[in-house]
């Protein structure tokens, strides 16, 4: 069966008009999660927040309960013995300056998550043109630029996530594997959702949260019953 007709009957499954207990809606998106692949569920948060105003930004991270399903590869900038502390850790790749040319020039990007020491973000911020569109840039609000760089990697491996908005005022996360339990899936939803709750900004007029909608990477979004959600 193709992409597009398998999605087309997935898409058959989902009410457009309705709107969803969390309960059922990954019961959905498992169900419609049927690509040869382990999808991935994402969650979709549409916000009331105006990105463009400082005091209305919202960025952190949070530790899943169950992890993303995902192998996270990390790039760690560090010198001396917090460069030794992070191979200790289990860190995928480690080092300083010399990183600099490879990423810039050769375009080597076979990592996920980035952490650095304070002391090398000067060095990192030559990066910025590379790593920030990408979402890379380490951030002291993701715990990605820190002295523990142990904490940091076992967080990171324990599957800490970051989640940020969008320039549309979205926040676009992993959740799980579509292999995942419905118990797993429901676990670090609300974590998630409990940690977004308690980023918001105190200046946001109206509903906080406008949309949530849950889907697999191929398959269609069910959307969520906020006010259940909020309550």
């Amino acid at each position: 069966m193709r992409s597009g007709k398998r999605y087309a009957e997935a898409f058959k499954n989902v009410d457009r008009t309705a709107l969803y207990d969390t309960a059922d809606a990954i019961a959905l998106v498992k169900k419609n999660a049927s690509a040869k692949f382990d999808e991935t569920v994402e969650a979709h948060i549409r916000t009331g927040c105006d990105g463009r105003h400082a005091d209305q930004q919202i960025r952190g991270a949070v530790v899943l309960p169950h992890g993303t399903g995902k192998v996270v590869r990390i790039l760690v900038f560090a010198k001396g013995p917090k460069a030794d502390e992070a191979q200790a850790a289990g860190a995928d790749y480690v080092g300083a300056e010399e990183l600099i040319p490879k990423i810039q020039n050769e375009g080597w990007l076979d990592f996920d998550v980035v952490v650095a020491t304070p002391d090398m973000m000067g060095v990192v911020g030559r990066l910025g043109r590379v790593l920030g569109p990408k979402g890379l840039m380490p951030n002291p609000k993701a715990g990605t630029v820190t002295m523990d760089v142990t904490k940091a990697i076992n967080d990171i491996k324990a599957g800490k996530i970051e989640y940020r908005l969008d320039k549309t005022n979205i926040i676009h996360v992993p959740v799980g594997k579509a292999s995942f339990t419905e118990d797993q899936l429901a676990d670090n939803f609300q974590t998630l959702i409990e940690a977004i709750m308690k980023a918001k900004p105190s200046t946001v007029k109206g509903a906080y949260l406008k949309s949530v909608t849950l889907t697999s990477t191929m398959g269609p979004g069910v959307k969520l019953n906020v006010a259940k959600l909020t309550n």
